[in-house]
């Protein structure tokens, strides 16, 4: 089978007439593809995420060290990064549905092997093709949304989505930490793999490619507004937007924004269960458990995010972007530099750093940047963002593994952390993430 006709979008079907069952099949079709979306990228980050719950059993079983588990991590965010620019691209010329569940499936399998294996080359190896996979979860759900959603439904829509990062991260945080707490470190990566494999499923079955492939209108068609930026009216095909896309310097500043927040989200959900454990002598499930809180309340951040700045900003983000921005810097702060013994203030760190993140992910991770090009071109705007945030994430996990082995004392479960420098860095990192922020702070939609 040739696999660029297998990805290619699908052919129009024979159109509905009657008004009556396109209105009802638009309805059922749009809840099927919204959460098709939701829960199957969600599963996706479970198993992007199955290796950070186990990183102290690993560590303490001697079968890798901080610094190759850094180096690993690394190499998952730099494939990540490279795949999030080239299949955002290929996500607005793609079939959405084929493309989400093809990345999910790669994704299980190569985590069903990594529970069965203790090799640091085995490791680095799988790891960075599961980035590779990975990158092929967000550009998909975003085009859907773009297809599937109207412009006036696009920041609710896609902070509901956006949850999907949080249920993954709670699910992670919470199922496979007890999993790897009871029956030990391969089954983290094997649990997360029967997950992924049932989000394969969920996409497969549940997830449609474009309105038209159903026997619908456009939806610009069917909402009644058809877009200023239609190939149809202005000439422009999709490579042109895609390159306008390039050309635009709010973008890329919005990417480098969203670098330096995701420097800080992955401090955390990277290195925040290690440093629980090292730092303020959290036992494994614990420190999972407190980590989990900002995932939970990452939920309510993200849901909320798009609808209020749609609601009470007039879809404008900035405002709300740099709120929750300096809530980023405070949460994570608290939790870096709060005392030891305190288990109130780390799970108070939490919600605000959690809440923070939660709406930063919609904000910068994306629907600022998909606000100022033009819809045809959402992939590629994602895809800009995309591979500026998950270099910033790769350069966390590969210096934040370096500066904790250098501040070690001892070896093994006795083993003594200074977690001061990377603390900074991460803390660091927040600061410069709303700095850049305030350098957009005009930047307007130019397809309204």
């Amino acid at each position: 089978m040739n696999i660029l006709k297998f990805f290619s979008i699908s052919p129009a079907a024979e159109p509905l007439t009657d008004e009556k069952e396109i209105g009802r099949r638009y309805s059922c079709l749009r809840w099927s593809v919204f959460l098709s979306a939701t829960l199957g990228y969600g599963l996706y980050y479970v198993c992007r995420l199955s290796l950070n719950v186990i990183k102290k059993p690993i560590v303490d079983a001697g079968v890798l060290s901080e610094a190759e588990l850094g180096i690993i991590g690394s190499g998952l965010f730099i494939t990540y990064a490279i795949g999030k620019l080239t299949n955002g691209f290929l996500a607005d010329r793609s079939n959405i549905r084929r493309f989400l569940a093809a990345g999910l499936l790669i994704s299980a399998l190569i985590n069903l092997i990594l529970g069965f294996t203790t090799s640091f080359i085995v490791f680095l190896i799988l790891w960075a093709i599961n980035g590779w996979a990975q990158s092929m979860g967000a550009a998909p759900c975003v085009v859907g949304l773009s297809r599937w959603f109207g412009d006036k439904e696009r920041g609710t829509f896609y902070g509901l989505w956006s949850s999907s990062h949080n249920i993954g991260e709670a699910i992670t945080f919470i199922i496979t930490a007890v999993i790897v707490a009871t029956l030990g470190w391969q089954w983290g990566f094997r649990g997360a793999a029967v997950l992924g494999l049932a989000g394969f499923g969920i996409a497969a079955l549940f997830m449609r490619d474009t309105p038209q492939s159903c026997g619908l209108p456009a939806i610009s068609v069917w909402k009644g507004d058809r877009p200023k930026e239609s190939a149809q009216e202005d000439g422009k095909t999709v490579g042109e937007y895609q390159k306008e896309v390039l050309k635009n310097p709010a973008v890329w500043m919005l990417a480098l924004a969203s670098a330096f927040m995701y420097i800080s989200r992955y401090a955390v959900n990277s290195w925040g269960i290690f440093f629980l454990e090292a730092d303020k002598g959290y036992s494994n499930l614990e420190a999972s458990s407190i980590i989990s809180i900002s995932s939970v309340c990452g939920i309510i951040g993200t849901v909320s995010s798009g609808f209020i700045s749609d609601r009470f900003f007039g879809g404008r983000r900035n405002i709300p972007a740099l709120i929750f921005g300096l809530m980023n810097i405070i949460g994570l702060s608290l939790f870096l530099f709060g005392p030891e013994g305190c288990a109130w203030i780390d799970a108070a760190s939490m919600i605000i750093f959690g809440l923070a993140i939660g709406a930063l992910i919609c904000f910068l991770g994306g629907l600022m940047a998909v606000d100022i090009v033009s819809k045809k071109a959402s992939g590629a705007a994602l895809g800009v963002v995309g591979i500026a945030s998950y270099v910033g994430a790769a350069v966390q996990d590969l210096i934040s593994g370096f500066l904790i082995q250098s501040g070690k004392a001892g070896a093994g479960e006795a083993a003594a952390y200074d977690f001061s420098v990377a603390s900074w860095f991460w803390t660091g990192a927040a600061i410069l993430s709303v700095l850049c922020t305030l350098a957009v702070w005009k930047a307007r939609d130019k397809t309204s």
